[in-house]
């Protein structure tokens, strides 16, 4: 299993890096699948050594206990998709997410997902269920905007708890900012002004066309309302940031 983090304000301890969510959602699955406790100590020490090189870490652990801690940079282009969005195409239901309430390092087929729309030029797939209703992109949690409020999937139908998506309902309910957890049915999507996907690396990232087999949707993603979720992340201190915590 696994878990992806950005580090913000160069510190573990920052509350939008959100180490300690990380860490509870790395244990919660421990315990579930009854693996070996790791040396939680030693992972906060070599993720504090990695942090001052790397924007963004992966922490990975095995059922015996061990630890893998990697390193990496934030994609290049990520200022523009923030900016100007992406294109998405949905993909087949059978790419569904294994074990969706755990993060685990079977990521296949969520990887075929994402590699089976790019004859579409999409950047992005998303998963959808037998009935045709949207649940999550191939790497992150789905937000839409319409009748002056936010939507995205409760986690029922079956997605990923992200831990952006948790940050970012408790910053909109702090705002008080009306979210309908609701599933996103065909019928509901085509009437999104705007929508966008979240995770704990790209922040919000804006979806302006989703290719289907139907036609295409167009959404705006140069929505105004982007702004209520971008300013959470423009935060470097507060006290809700530390309610977080």
């Amino acid at each position: 299993m696994f878990t992806t983090l950005r580090i913000y304000q160069n510190s573990l301890d920052s509350s939008l890096t959100n180490w300690q969510a990380h860490c509870d959602r790395l244990n919660s699955s421990i315990q579930t699948f009854a693996w070996s406790q790791p040396d939680w100590n030693r992972i906060y020490q070599g993720a504090q050594i990695l942090s001052s090189h790397f924007p963004v870490l992966r922490i990975a652990l095995f059922p015996d206990g061990r630890e893998w801690i990697i390193g990496r940079n934030l994609p290049p282009d990520l200022a523009e998709k923030q900016q100007h969005g992406v294109k998405c195409a949905i993909s087949e239901s059978e790419f569904s997410r294994n074990l969706p309430s755990h993060k685990t390092g079977n990521y296949l087929s969520a990887w075929l997902a994402k590699a089976s729309v790019q004859s579409l030029a999409a950047q992005e797939a998303i998963l959808v269920d037998v009935a045709g209703n949207w649940l999550e992109t191939s790497t992150g949690n789905l937000w839409g905007w319409r009748n002056e409020r936010w939507w995205t999937p409760p986690l029922e139908v079956g997605i990923l708890p992200g831990i952006t998506r948790s940050t970012i309902l408790k910053w909109l309910q702090h705002q008080q900012i009306q979210v309908c957890e609701e599933p996103w049915t065909p019928e509901l999507v085509t009437g999104f002004d705007a929508i966008a996907y979240t995770n704990s690396v790209v922040e919000i990232i804006p979806i302006h066309t989703v290719e289907q087999t139907s036609g295409s949707l167009q959404y705006n993603p140069y929505h105004t309302n982007f702004q209520e979720i971008r300013r959470l992340f423009n935060m470097t201190g507060g006290s809700f940031c530390y309610t977080l915590r």
